[in-house]
């Protein structure tokens, strides 16, 4: 006998006697099977983002009805952009392509980004396996050591991209507050930052905690680092040292600054492309909460150094949906000191 569930369409269609049409519970399962999902990575291989997406793959495929295999692949560029304007415009709409990228995308798509090709509020989001602090942090010896430091020296930090963290928050901290960072792109992700840093062509990073221990274990604790400060409002108790609200001196800047920090309570966000049908996107969200409950999946996330704290997609979504309500003079001011502003081209004089 087949089982049967109705698809919600609205409480209006029930009360007048709409029919509904009925989804057989067995659908996805159809679908899904011996079908293989291609999991987008926003991230060249070795950073946090390219981690947490294999450990996923390896254990997502046994939660979803019909077992389908997991092929993870690298799609690096322009802060993640790349991945998520691929996932957005070209990847498959059925529930085989599926995409984990940076959570600054939101932030970058509402900054207007010119090379932004997506809407986020129209993506199927699925969850994030955790949430994490970024911090700002100097190399040992550096001449900046505080956050104070910023004010009165110079800090080189190096990019990993236009959108990307590592690029984004020196310039919003030096346009809003006027600290001192120099920035230096070119560094195809936060792993070749942290060797640059290692080889003296850049002093700094700003980072996820999660994303430098999981780059360069025990460094914090040899005191490799020194962290200047956090960017969220509640201090990381593990480093002593203060948020980035201490240097904030009006309410222009704390504005400028709460937007742009919103975006570490996205997590390490993974979306399906607008468009895949409601019953898939279902069974992938229910599948991602499993994942994330499974003891294998926990033993290996555990041994590689990963800490789960994890948001179930519709969370994810709201959060999504809660920053699009970001005032928009706000959204231009830090657009303009992020410099992702486009100059208006100058027209050129008829000659008479």
């Amino acid at each position: 006998m087949k089982i049967y569930v109705l698809r919600a369409i609205g409480a209006g269609a029930v009360m007048a006697g709409v029919a509904v049409a009925p989804v057989p519970v067995h659908a996805a399962e159809a679908f899904f099977k011996d079908k293989r999902i291609e999991f987008i990575i926003g991230q060249a291989s070795g950073g946090t983002y390219d981690q947490w997406a294999r450990v996923i793959s390896r254990h997502m495929g046994r939660h979803i009805p019909g077992s389908p295999g997991f092929l993870p692949k690298n799609m690096p560029g322009a802060g993640h952009i790349k991945a998520t304007n691929y996932l957005f415009n070209v990847a498959p709409k059925d529930g085989t392509t599926i995409g984990i990228f940076s959570r600054n995308i939101p932030t970058q798509a509402l900054l207007k980004h010119p090379a932004v090709q997506f809407k986020t509020e129209t993506f199927n989001w699925l969850g994030s396996p955790e949430l994490t602090n970024r911090v700002c942090v100097a190399k040992k010896g550096a001449p900046v050591q505080t956050g104070e430091d910023l004010f009165a020296k110079e800090l080189v930090v190096g990019g990993a991209g236009s959108g990307s963290a590592p690029s984004t928050t020196p310039k919003v901290l030096k346009g809003a507050l006027g600290m001192n960072f120099k920035l230096i792109e070119g560094y195809d992700g936060p792993p070749a930052v942290l060797l640059a840093v290692e080889r003296g062509e850049v002093q700094g990073i700003c980072q996820t905690v999660a994303g430098l221990d999981q780059i360069q274990p025990g460094w914090f604790e040899k005191g490799g680092f020194k962290v200047l400060f956090s960017l969220e409002k509640k201090p990381v108790a593990r480093f002593g040292a203060p948020t980035i609200y201490k240097f904030v001196k009006t309410k222009e800047q704390r504005q400028i600054v709460s937007f742009f920090s919103s975006s570490t309570e996205l997590g390490r966000p993974i979306a399906a492309p607008p468009g895949v049908p409601a019953d898939r996107v279902t069974a992938l969200r229910r599948a991602f909460d499993a994942t994330m409950a499974d003891p294998k999946f926990m033993a290996e996330a555990k041994k590689q150094g990963l800490q789960i704290n994890a948001l179930t997609g519709e969370e994810l979504a709201d959060r999504v949906a809660d920053l699009a309500k970001t005032p928009k003079e706000i959204i231009a001011r830090t657009e303009d000191i992020a410099g992702l502003k486009k100059k208006k081209k100058k027209k050129k004089k008829k000659k008479n």
